[in-house]
């Protein structure tokens, strides 16, 4: 016998939860999907531009790491793992910092997690408690979300093209007295963008001189979390900097988290790693590890042996990088292209990640008859009018209705973009 269940509508069942998950925000990018999802199912043709992942019929993993995780589970690497991650992950973890960047961190400072996210959200869980300061700009990724999980204050930046859409030290500035935690990503999720190495070093200078300040006043420190998760992937004349190597002497206020889901387009495999003061990472691992937030075993096994491989490593992230590039180089020219044409398109030329910034100059007109005052209106006539799915910065904070949307090409062929173009073109011109 089968028994049907029945329950309340949403709304009545939300009476009984807490005011946290109340209040929680789902991502944006996953109801657009949905969206996406209900039009292919009809037979809609779409160029989606939306994910921030790896289609695996493109972008497949290392074949050494594909081998590695098989061998691994071969040798019984199936039960838990330390909870801070496995000793010869993290030792590989040190030689590549020291090999690739130059930096020699003891290994009481490397903390395995299952990806980059459960290290953001446990910065935010480590070191902030409710109503500390937490200062980042927007548009980012998911710091949002984190703040308001946290409790923290959070003072946001709104940042645009002007600055490459990162902030200043001087922007910092105004905040730092009172702030706990500063926040910067670079390669920047969702722009693509690659902060200035000489900003970044004032951003670090500012940083150690409060701290200096705080130190002789009996006060605790502010730390900087910087999320490098895209560094293996720059573009063009884009070079890739840490605070830490501009400034050694801000490493004991630094968070350097990173992982091998986007270089190695290994988004489902959930290994990342943070490389920060020893103290820190002390209670960090002990939140994470009450939630069960370490990377599968045989995955962390499979990437220590990868790691070691320099040759292996670097033959695979040049043919990755260049595919990448091909896409972004792809989308930019179009853009370009519409825009030399008087078209209201503008496009920032890739700098690194998986990502596109472009700007559609649509809000206060019409489009098809429909009149445009918001970044998402403009991304459902894009979707339904040209088959052509982004997100807007909306996704990552951004409260400024100005037109400015991701693309990410993770997830997409060159002709998935080439076809779209006459469709958007076709769209473009009807603007008025």
């Amino acid at each position: 016998m089968v028994t049907a269940l029945e329950f309340p509508p949403l709304e009545v069942g939300d009476a009984g939860l807490s005011a946290l998950a109340r209040g929680v925000i789902g991502s944006e990018i996953l109801k657009i999907a949905g969206e996406i999802r209900a039009m292919k199912a009809k037979g809609a043709q779409i160029c989606n531009l939306t994910v921030g992942d790896f289609d695996p019929a493109y972008f497949p993993i290392p074949a050494e790491l594909n081998e590695g995780t098989r061998a691994a589970l071969a040798e019984g690497h199936t039960n838990y793992p330390p909870s801070d991650g496995v000793l010869v992950l993290r030792e590989a973890l040190v030689r590549f910092y020291e090999r690739e960047l130059g930096l020699r961190y003891p290994i009481e400072s490397v903390l395995v997690a299952g990806g980059a996210r459960p290290l953001l959200y446990g910065a935010y869980r480590t070191l902030i408690d409710p109503g500390d300061v937490a200062v980042y700009p927007v548009p980012s990724w998911n710091n949002n979300h984190y703040a308001y999980l946290s409790g923290a204050k959070a003072v946001e930046i709104p940042v645009s093209a002007a600055s490459n859409f990162f902030p200043t030290a001087d922007d910092f500035r105004p905040h730092i007295g009172a702030a706990r935690l500063l926040l910067i990503n670079s390669p920047l999720n969702p722009t693509g963008t690659v902060i200035d190495r000489n900003e970044l070093r004032r951003i670090a200078e500012l940083v150690l001189e409060e701290n200096h300040k705080r130190r002789a006043a009996g006060q605790r420190p502010v730390f900087l979390v910087y999320d490098q998760v895209y560094w293996m992937l720059t573009h063009g004349e884009a070079r890739h900097e840490t605070p830490v190597s501009l400034v050694p002497e801000v490493a004991p206020y630094t968070l350097l988290l990173d992982a091998l889901s986007k270089s190695f387009c290994a988004t489902g495999m959930r290994v990342g790693w943070g490389f920060m003061p020893p103290a820190v990472r002390r209670r960090m691992a002990d939140i994470l590890g009450h939630v069960g937030a370490w990377a599968p075993k045989a995955e962390q096994v499979a990437t220590a042996a990868l790691l070691d491989a320099p040759d292996v490593m670097h033959t695979f992230l040049s043919g990755v990088k260049a595919k990448v590039k091909e896409r972004l180089d792809a989308l930019f020219a179009g853009f370009s292209a519409m825009k030399a044409e008087g078209l209201p398109v503008d496009a920032i030329a890739p700098q690194g990640a998986i990502y596109l910034s472009a700007r559609f100059d649509w809000i206060g007109k019409t489009i098809r008859g429909r009149s445009i005052q918001t970044n998402d209106e403009i991304r459902k006539v894009l979707l339904e009018e040209a088959g052509l799915a982004i997100v807007p910065f909306q996704a990552f904070g951004l409260r400024e209705e100005n037109g400015w949307f991701r693309l990410s090409v993770g997830a997409v062929s060159m002709d998935d973009i080439q076809a779209a173009f006459p469709r958007l073109r076709a769209l473009m011109a009807s603007s008025g």
